[in-house]
């Protein structure tokens, strides 16, 4: 698998980060890359978990959308093209963030641990972050649900993990 070096920030207060969750977010995106066959062996990557009016913010200056989202991506580069980071040889990947008010309601919405939310949220945005694009393209989406539910099942993280 391919080692992750990942920054973890909690910018948020309203909910409570669950024990093991940023464990869970890193052996997400190392698995995403390792199933999509990303070529490195090392990447970083930034996660920050946010509020909902701070995924608001954000959503309205970088993406012209002045509503809550669960979560946004960053990417520093595209397909293979990535800077590498000369202290430690890493591929910079960029910047996930995630509303955890949001997974947290939309947990509860689909009836699975806010665990499993963040997973997938955490999965997805790296799709973004390799440049994966389901808004752009017509065939993106199918293609991503898929590699989301391979990725997420090759990790035992099912809609009743708790």
């Amino acid at each position: 698998m391919i080692k992750v070096i990942m920054s973890f920030h909690n910018d948020q207060k309203a909910i409570e980060v669950p024990k093991g969750l940023r464990t869970t977010i890193r052996r997400c995106v190392a698995q995403t890359l390792t199933h999509t066959e990303f070529e490195g062996d090392i990447a970083e990557v930034s996660v920050t978990l946010v509020d909902n009016e701070t995924i608001k913010r954000l959503n309205k200056e970088f993406r012209d959308k002045n509503k809550v989202t669960d979560v946004i991506s960053f990417p520093l580069g595209f397909y293979d093209e990535y800077d590498i980071n000369p202290e430690n040889g890493a591929y910079m990947l960029g910047d996930i963030v995630i509303s955890m008010e949001k997974a947290h309601a939309q947990a509860i919405e689909y009836g699975h641990s806010l665990i499993r939310e963040v997973a997938f949220l955490a999965t997805h945005s790296t799709l973004h972050l390799l440049g994966y694009d389901h808004e752009n393209d017509p065939d993106g989406e199918a293609v991503m649900f898929r590699l989301q539910d391979e990725i997420l099942d090759s990790l035992n993280i099912t809609r009743a993990t708790e």
